[in-house]
């Protein structure tokens, strides 16, 4: 009984709070659809992902788990909206998902793959500003 509630519960959460499947995708740190497969009961999340689900939405996870709670839809929960550094965090998951984009960046650290989304993103002036930026913060370094 409590497996079929709790796709219906996290579906009822993100509609209270106003979020997006891709907004507590990117919060989670999982793609949309897999997100979309706890909605549907098609996959049961996992420990890690409650824990976030409970932090995303200020419950517990017990409350989460034991479907302890009725969601009011006339009760302002206070949850933060999402804001563009989230939507940026979902561009940035969906760019390097990308299975060209993998590849392509494989060997790179978090921190490299962050500035090349982003420099992609800038006016080829802004570019060559960043690179003589870059140069001068290299030769302090010396």
């Amino acid at each position: 009984m409590k497996e079929q509630l709790l796709p219906i519960k996290l579906k009822e959460l993100r509609k209270v709070h106003g979020y997006t499947q891709d907004y507590v995708a990117a919060a989670l740190g999982i793609v949309r659809q897999t997100y979309s497969h706890y909605e549907t009961g098609r996959r049961t999340p996992g420990s890690d992902i409650l824990y976030k689900l409970a932090g995303l939405y200020n419950i517990s996870v017990e409350d989460l788990m034991h479907l302890t709670i009725a969601v009011d839809r006339n009760i302002n929960y206070d949850a933060p909206p999402p804001t563009q550094s989230s939507e940026d965090l979902a561009g940035f998951l969906e760019y390097f998902n990308n299975p060209n984009n993998r590849k392509k960046y494989q060997l790179f650290n978090s921190l490299e793959k962050e500035l090349l989304y982003y420099f992609e993103k800038i006016s080829e002036d802004d570019k060559r500003e960043i690179i003589e930026f870059t140069k001068i913060k290299a030769h302090k370094k010396r």
